[in-house]
Protein backbone atom coordinates (compact mmCIF):
# COMPACT_ATOMS: atom_id res chain seq x y z
CA UNK A 1 0.00 0.00 0.00
CA UNK A 2 1.68 3.41 -1.07
CA UNK A 3 1.99 6.10 1.72
CA UNK A 4 0.47 9.45 2.36
CA UNK A 5 2.86 11.37 0.99
CA UNK A 6 3.61 9.65 -2.10
CA UNK A 7 -0.27 9.06 -3.33
CA UNK A 8 -0.28 13.02 -2.65
CA UNK A 9 2.86 12.98 -4.97
CA UNK A 10 1.21 11.18 -7.73
CA UNK A 11 -1.89 12.97 -7.34
CA UNK A 12 -0.77 16.26 -8.27
CA UNK A 13 1.44 14.23 -11.09
CA UNK A 14 -1.70 13.34 -12.72
CA UNK A 15 -3.77 16.56 -12.23
CA UNK A 16 -0.77 18.19 -14.06
CA UNK A 17 -1.45 15.68 -16.83
CA UNK A 18 -4.94 16.20 -16.65
CA UNK A 19 -4.36 20.12 -17.25
CA UNK A 20 -2.15 19.46 -20.16
CA UNK A 21 -4.44 17.21 -22.01
CA UNK A 22 -7.50 19.99 -21.12
CA UNK A 23 -5.60 22.61 -22.48
CA UNK A 24 -4.47 20.14 -26.13
CA UNK A 25 -8.16 19.34 -26.26
CA UNK A 26 -9.26 23.50 -25.14
CA UNK A 27 -6.16 24.52 -27.94
CA UNK A 28 -7.73 22.05 -30.64
CA UNK A 29 -11.56 23.25 -30.21
CA UNK A 30 -10.44 26.97 -31.18
CA UNK A 31 -8.85 26.41 -34.14
CA UNK A 32 -11.96 24.53 -35.15
CA UNK A 33 -13.20 23.18 -37.99
CA UNK A 34 -9.54 22.96 -38.73
CA UNK A 35 -8.49 19.16 -37.89
CA UNK A 36 -12.04 18.73 -36.70
CA UNK A 37 -11.96 14.89 -36.85
CA UNK A 38 -9.38 14.89 -34.11
CA UNK A 39 -12.16 16.04 -32.08
CA UNK A 40 -13.05 12.79 -30.72
CA UNK A 41 -9.60 10.42 -31.09
CA UNK A 42 -8.13 13.69 -28.36
CA UNK A 43 -12.11 13.80 -26.14
CA UNK A 44 -10.97 10.26 -25.31
CA UNK A 45 -7.62 11.05 -24.72
CA UNK A 46 -8.63 14.07 -22.51
CA UNK A 47 -11.11 11.14 -20.94
CA UNK A 48 -9.20 8.72 -19.76
CA UNK A 49 -6.09 11.28 -18.64
CA UNK A 50 -9.12 12.61 -15.84
CA UNK A 51 -9.88 9.08 -15.40
CA UNK A 52 -6.19 8.62 -13.76
CA UNK A 53 -6.51 11.23 -11.16
CA UNK A 54 -10.15 10.93 -10.29
CA UNK A 55 -8.85 7.66 -9.27
CA UNK A 56 -6.33 8.19 -7.24
CA UNK A 57 -8.17 11.29 -5.52
CA UNK A 58 -10.38 8.29 -3.98
CA UNK A 59 -7.24 6.19 -2.96
CA UNK A 60 -6.33 9.09 -1.30
CA UNK A 61 -9.27 9.93 0.52
CA UNK A 62 -9.76 6.60 1.63
CA UNK A 63 -6.28 6.29 2.44
CA UNK A 64 -6.83 9.25 4.69
CA UNK A 65 -10.19 8.54 5.68
CA UNK A 66 -8.54 5.05 7.17
CA UNK A 67 -5.43 6.57 9.05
Amino acid sequence: MPDLEELRKKVRKLQSRAGTAKMELHELAEDLPVNWSEVKAVAKRTFDVFAEPDAAKRELSALENSG
